[in-house]
């Protein structure tokens, strides 16, 4: 049986890609599997991705591919696909995930807590911006985009003086470089970070049995509850939100932080439940992340990111 895999065609996504095929191979000793690259309004947008008001725009070209049966299914950074899916299509599969940290990358080699004063940092995500700037409100934080290995090489004393990015692509794509992991307790990532999605039509019964065997319990019990939570309090490149969801024997304890604009103010919530039910402790935290103001700053981030846009 031959599967026509469609993923974007950065160098990481492909890599990730042939990782998920790699795993599937050695459960699936009968099939082949071919990549078609599909390009995403992501890849061809370059403005910063906060300031582009629309949601799976790395995902949404490729995932139309599989409802139309050009593909078979689709591989995705998973913090890249949206908490709710065309109708037709499904979450079949969650591999197991990656280390979840960002980390800190400089010219000099210097930490977040040594570097210059006035040092310029990269990063493509509002949230990194805002936990960068409570740590570290003497340097300047500047948007940043490309592949990863463009973003490194962009720290080399050219236009900025370090970066902040996600740990997991850095291992995947296996880049000889030095960094500094930063702490998951002042940097908590976004819904998602580090794990894997693949996407297949929901009719499609023999293709998702087939996913199925590389399929992480845990790692699909935390990412459940961590949508569960961005669906509840629509969070996304818009709205710097952290969560993480960690398993531990029968239960999952899920933590956030919501950020003002201007960083001084912040939410947090930690909540602990079954494993068996993780969709209600994803909606537990988002119910008290709102009894404590979250849309309100929801609203102002939203309102800052319009000003932005108009300038």
């Amino acid at each position: 049986m031959k599967y026509i895999v469609g993923a974007r065609g950065s160098q990481l996504s492909i890599a990730q890609t042939n990782w998920v095929i790699s795993e599937l191979k050695k459960v699936n000793l009968d099939s082949e599997y071919e990549i078609k690259t599909i390009t995403t309004k992501g890849d061809t947008d370059t403005r910063p991705l906060f300031t582009i008001d629309q949601k799976g725009i790395f995902e949404k070209e490729i995932d139309r591919a599989v409802a139309q049966k050009d593909v078979d299914f689709a591989v995705h950074s998973l913090k890249d696909v949206p908490s709710q899916l065309d109708s037709n299509l499904i979450l079949a599969c969650i591999p197991k995930r990656e280390v979840v940290n960002d980390v800190f990358i400089s010219s000099d080699n210097s930490s977040l807590e040594s570097i210059k004063p006035t040092a310029v940092i990269g990063t493509s995500s509002l949230r990194r911006a805002v936990q960068i700037t409570r740590k570290r409100p003497d340097v300047t934080v500047k948007p940043i985009r490309g592949n990863i290995e463009t973003r490194i090489r962009k720290t080399l004393g050219e236009d900025y003086d370090a970066i902040v990015l996600a740990q997991a692509g850095i291992t995947r794509l296996g880049v000889d470089t030095k960094f500094s992991p930063l702490s998951i307790d002042d940097f908590l990532p976004s819904p998602g970070q580090g794990a894997i999605a693949v996407v297949a039509r929901n009719d499609d019964s023999q293709t998702i049995s087939m996913l199925k065997k590389i399929e992480d319990i845990d790692s699909r019990l935390e990412i459940e509850a961590e949508r569960a939570l961005s669906d509840y309090v629509d969070s996304g490149c818009r709205f710097p939100l952290g969560a993480y969801a960690k398993s531990n024997d029968s239960k999952i304890t899920l933590t956030v932080t919501a950020f003002s604009v201007d960083g001084k103010k912040s939410l947090e919530v930690k909540k602990t439940g079954d494993k068996k039910n993780p969709e209600f402790i994803g909606k537990n935290a988002g119910e008290e992340l709102q009894e404590q103001g979250v849309n309100d700053l929801a609203l102002n981030w939203r309102e800052k990111v319009e000003e932005w846009n108009k300038k």
